[in-house]
């Protein structure tokens, strides 16, 4: 175990993830209703709890710092455009998995400068689990509340690699997955952005995404398996980026623990994107 990270503003952002933790976990311990979105996601009361604590606290702390939020109007591009920091949060990520009971949901909360994710935290409001990192800080990781924090790296790709899979959101992706990682692989289903997670503390090699995801559903983990040694990549292997344009939309994207192979051409010979 190590001493906690050198780090005010991340520790600080830490305790507000666990204070809206408690919030979904109200709502969790109870029955509840369950709406839908002009997207058809669903939508809970824990979500709209968990933005309020979240707004009210990053507005506390910097005040001036626009938010960008699932569940708060967005700001037109005309706006955004000129922004140089923003806070990018996903207040409840993996609805789904709350509305399963399944605690495979999380806090997201991501400080985001010049595009790219530069400190991260990711809460599990079920286990505890708390993950954490900054831009030159590392990656750390709380069991529970008041625990020891440690700090976490990613593996070399492993021989058979495990796969991180979307537990809400699988895909005919297996063909792809044999040609980048070999024909003996085995999965591991996970729902919200705890697939980083598992990724950035070694549990795990790859997690492929096929599909549509949001910014605020990848930035703060993202953060957190870059500085354990981990890469969020495109499929043509540039680093995935944030505030692009009108579209707060993802491009389809790899996360990778083992940064050091040369992905950019494991992905062309693969043929994607």
């Amino acid at each position: 175990m190590s001493a906690a990270p050198d780090h005010p503003l991340l520790l600080e952002i830490g305790a507000l993830a666990r204070r809206a933790g408690e919030a979904i976990l109200e709502v969790y311990r109870q029955d509840f209703d369950v709406e839908l979105k002009d997207d058809r996601s669903p939508l809970t009361a824990a979500d709209v709890a968990a933005q309020h604590v979240i707004a009210e606290g990053l507005a506390r702390i910097e005040p001036a710092l626009p938010l960008v939020s699932e569940e708060a109007s967005q700001q037109p591009w005309e706006q955004r455009r000129a922004w140089t920091r923003h806070w990018l949060v996903d207040p409840l990520d993996g609805t789904r998995e709350f509305v399963k009971r399944n605690g495979e949901f999380t806090v997201n909360i991501a400080l985001i400068e010049r595009h790219q994710p530069v400190l991260g935290v990711v809460l599990a409001p079920v286990t505890g689990d708390l993950y954490v990192a900054a831009r030159g800080t590392g990656a750390w990781w709380q069991v529970e509340e008041g625990g020891d924090w440690e700090r976490i790296g990613t593996r070399a790709l492993a021989q058979p690699a495990i796969v991180a899979g979307s537990r809400s959101h699988g895909g005919a992706q297996e063909e792809t997955l044999r040609r980048l990682i070999g024909e003996d692989y085995s999965l591991q289903p996970l729902g919200s952005s705890l697939k980083f997670c598992l990724l950035a503390r070694g549990g795990a090699d790859v997690y492929l995404r096929r599909g549509p995801t949001s910014e605020w559903d990848t930035a703060a983990a993202q953060c957190v398996l870059e500085e354990a040694g981990g890469a969020v990549l495109d499929l043509s292997g540039q680093p995935l980026r944030y505030d692009r344009g009108e579209s707060l939309l993802n491009p389809e994207f790899i996360a990778v623990g083992d940064a050091g192979l040369d992905w950019p051409a494991k992905l062309r010979d693969a043929g994607l994107p």
